[in-house]
């Protein structure tokens, strides 16, 4: 199979179904050559290596990272998973995870696609106006004796740049089109470019809801199962390993428990989690129910995260419209104004 090419949906039901297995006590080796018998030519090579490892010993972490297919978040969860007794959980956390995941994609690109088409008819629009019809409007006021000035004139001596500059902006659209191609095409490209992405800018924003949710997941995991909240903000720190600023969040945290300040004040302290589930998480710790405060944490800000990312996105057709409607009006306005007053001065 291709490296890094499984997508959101194929995770989700790979996950479900191994989790079901697992429920039905068939042994993970078996479970994962079950799966390939059912599963699709590219992925059924992946499967049953992966089950040779599994019967050779090999935890199913361990043959998912070899696999070089799954995110660091799907093995890192799923390693957390077995080191807490919670494989079956785990994978069942995972599915509804990346079911949601992909539910969003599915959104978000029926969000995007068509402002992104109105955007680029637009632009086509605004350049028309700006190359072809301006100069038609200054022939036209130099005839009745005057000139463009102003907006106009300005947006005038823009069109006559763009017009100068095309050769050099067709040549910049066609390797803006075949970037957009090569990225949407392969994977391990995409792959390199959103990695980089995440280091620089992956926590901040939404993507810092993200991360925040995932963290919680993974410890909601390690508490229920009994491991020690020091022991699971190490493995949480495992899944952060492309966004650099978290993990060393994650770092901070588990050396202030180990410090001996209590779980709630640590990761408030070190920006582990809001300070709202911290909150939440030191009410629960003191009435027993630490766990179970920091699952319900974990599912807040999974809502959270999804709900910000769905908001987000929903605001760009607007945005998009009303620019390309002020930059449309812009023009026109500055153009038919002066013409009027010509007109009106000559009748």
């Amino acid at each position: 199979m291709k490296k890094n090419g499984i997508s959101h949906g194929e995770l989700s039901t790979l996950c479900l179904e191994l989790s079901m297995l697992l429920h039905a006590g068939v042994g993970t080796g078996d479970a994962l050559s079950l799966l390939a018998e059912e599963s699709d030519p590219e992925y059924k090579t992946m499967l049953l290596d992966m089950a040779k490892e599994v019967d050779g010993g090999a935890a199913l972490s361990g043959a998912m990272r070899g696999a070089e297919g799954f995110p660091v978040y799907v093995c890192g969860l799923v390693e957390v998973g077995e080191r807490a007794g919670r494989t079956e959980e785990a994978l069942a956390a995972l599915s509804r995870y990346y079911e949601s995941r992909a539910r969003l994609d599915r959104r978000v690109r029926s969000a995007l696609l068509y402002p992104a088409v109105m955007l680029l008819l637009m632009l086509v629009v605004i350049a028309v106006l700006l190359v072809k019809v301006l100069p038609i409007f200054d022939d036209v006021y130099a005839s009745l004796g005057g000139r463009l000035t102003g907006v106009a004139g300005s947006l005038l001596t823009l069109g006559r740049w763009l017009d100068g500059a095309m050769p050099v902006l067709w040549v910049l659209l066609v390797l803006a089109a075949v970037f957009l191609a090569v990225f949407a095409a392969v994977p391990s490209f995409r792959e390199k470019l959103t990695v980089s992405w995440r280091r620089s800018h992956g926590d901040k924003g939404v993507a810092r809801k993200m991360n925040d949710a995932r963290l919680a997941q993974a410890l909601a995991m390690g508490m229920a199962s009994g491991m020690p909240i020091e022991e699971a903000v190490e493995l949480a720190a495992g899944l952060m390993e492309e966004t650099p600023v978290a993990r060393e969040r994650c770092l901070d945290c588990r050396a202030r428990l180990e410090g001996g300040e209590r779980s709630s004040a640590a990761m408030k302290a070190s920006g582990l989690l809001p300070g709202g589930a911290c909150r939440l998480l030191e009410m629960g710790q003191r009435g027993g129910a630490g766990d179970a405060a920091m699952e319900k944490i974990a599912a807040d800000l999974s809502e959270e995260s999804e709900a910000a990312l769905e908001e987000k996105v929903s605001r760009v057709e607007p945005a998009l419209v009303l620019v390309c409607s002020i930059l449309v009006g812009l023009i026109l306005l500055s153009v038919m104004l002066p013409l009027m007053h010509i007109m009106s001065a000559i009748g």
